[in-house]
């Protein structure tokens, strides 16, 4: 008869990945000015995707709206931005992060995971605001959060979501890449409470236990909307579980590595995390901004095909009637998350269907796919000359395009189309980085405030965004409280 040995019940150190993320939270000083250059762009460019998901999308628009009777305005709650509601925190969290998230316009960062470190805005935001309002009711200055605080939770929750996405393929075992939102997230709103560093520990080693998410939602044939409001879901528990920890809710010294019971063993095939550089401020610097309103592997194919679209028309012909098939060459991570046939259900469907942001570019005659595009009350969402052209629309991995995309010193998200006309002749096309990407900077920044101030647009007057936008630049915008930037937001 076999009788288990006893379970060694000594306290163990905390897993050595909390204590990097904690005290890169708490110890690390921003000194770059790419960084804080870059993250001032984030943060407009985000707040302006929420006022577009918010005006654009009904879905969102109802999801946004407070959950009970008499909740639109909570004593010293979160001001959410393109509303008249002062919501509590869980649900301000949830639903800053929704409305950043839910057209798929905001930011993006490529490797073995994908994701889009933005959607953290939806928890700093919230904690930044409702603590400083509280601050300044209590005649407490020194307890005020300001901007800088802000960007530096920016900053470091870019950090810490974009280093772990390197090398670390949760898709590969299933997981939504969510799961950096509320680790990243939780370390940061820890920080910005005024946590001890066990407390924030703490907090951390629960975000690495929660029930994680599973991918199931942005992959066919179920994608739909969760996938616009799983970040808001990670925000709200990333809040949830740093309250908690303040609490004085004790920590779970080995999330990852405990034998039988860790994360690793349960959810990672026992692999252990991989950190190729150490947390600093790179990801900020090289994250991708969506200047165009497409999934974030398909960018550089929608500017592939607008490129063509305009040989097309150069050429007086008709991609109905003259165009015999095309070839798409694209890196893995396409082929993976936004290669799709058949019927497309719903907006999130359709903003992942590579074969239609390409179908529609086609009908607009090179024009860009926007997010009214994507919409179920759009025209081409039942244009049977969408679906014409998706049929004919074939798509391959080109193993060097995935092996620069991977490469840290090129990291391109490269893609080629190849249109084979009736006429026997072709056009091709190849673009190697999207519009957005950083070897771009030059040309994408000016975009990227030009596509904030458009979106702001859909909601507020020109006197008032010329005031947010003036706001941005000022010189002592680093010690502005954050809830008189916040209130710039209200309607």
């Amino acid at each position: 008869m076999h009788i288990p040995q006893p379970d060694d019940n000594s306290q163990k150190p905390y897993d050595e990945v909390i204590n990097l993320i904690v005290d890169y939270a708490y110890d690390y000083e921003v000194a770059s000015e790419a960084a804080w250059l870059r993250s001032k762009m984030a943060l407009i460019d985000s707040l302006g995707v929420a006022i577009e998901s918010l005006v654009k999308s009904k879905e969102c628009e109802s999801l946004i709206k407070p959950l009970l009777p008499g909740a639109t305005n909570v004593t010293g709650g979160f001001r959410l931005p393109g509303t008249s509601y002062s919501l509590d925190v869980l649900q301000g969290a949830f639903n800053m992060g929704a409305m950043i998230r839910y057209l798929d316009h905001n930011d993006a960062f490529p490797g073995a995971e994908w994701g889009h470190p933005s959607d953290n805005l939806g928890a700093i935001l919230v904690i930044a605001d409702v603590l400083t309002r509280d601050a300044l009711a209590r005649e407490k200055p020194d307890e005020v959060i300001t901007m800088k605080q802000v960007l530096i939770g920016l900053i470091k929750t870019y950090e810490i979501q974009g280093c772990f996405q390197i090398k670390n393929a949760f898709n590969r075992v299933g997981l939504d890449h969510t799961i950096l939102v509320k680790i990243a997230s939780t370390a940061m709103v820890s920080w910005m409470m005024g946590l001890s560093r066990e407390q924030a520990r703490a907090a951390v080693s629960h975000a690495w236990v929660d029930g994680h998410p599973l991918r199931i939602f942005r992959q066919a044939p179920n994608a739909g909307p969760r996938k616009g409001w799983a970040a808001g879901d990670a925000c709200m528990r990333a809040v949830h579980l740093a309250t908690l920890a303040r609490s004085g809710q004790p920590g779970i010294r080995t999330p990852l590595t405990a034998t039988r019971w860790g994360f690793y063993q349960v959810l990672n095939k026992d692999q252990e995390f991989q950190l190729p550089r150490p947390f600093g401020t790179w990801a900020v610097e090289n994250v991708i901004f969506k200047v165009l309103t497409a999934e974030g592997h398909g960018l550089t194919t929608v500017e592939a095909t607008m490129a063509a679209s305009k040989e097309l028309q150069a050429r007086g012909l008709d991609p109905l009637k003259d165009i015999k098939n095309i070839h798409v060459r694209t890196q893995e991570a396409a082929m993976i998350i936004i290669n799709k046939k058949g019927p497309l259900h719903n907006p999130a469907d359709r903003d992942h269907c590579l074969r239609y942001m390409m179908g529609v570019i086609l009908l607009k005659n090179g024009v860009e796919v926007d997010a009214d595009d994507y919409q179920d009350d759009s025209p081409f969402a039942t244009d049977p000359r969408v679906e014409a052209l998706r049929s004919i629309i074939s798509m391959e991995e080109d193993v060097q395009f995935t092996q620069d995309y991977h490469n840290p010193a090129i990291r391109s998200c490269g893609s080629s189309i190849e249109i084979f006309l009736k006429d026997g002749t072709s056009i091709n096309v190849r673009q190697d980085f999207p519009l957005g990407h950083v070897v771009r900077d030059a040309e994408t920044l000016p975009l990227v405030r030009k596509k904030a101030i458009h979106n702001l647009g859909l909601k507020f007057s020109q006197d008032e965004i010329s005031r947010i936008m003036e706001t941005l630049e000022r010189p002592d915008f680093d010690t502005l409280p954050a809830s008189e930037f916040i209130d710039l937001f209200q309607k």
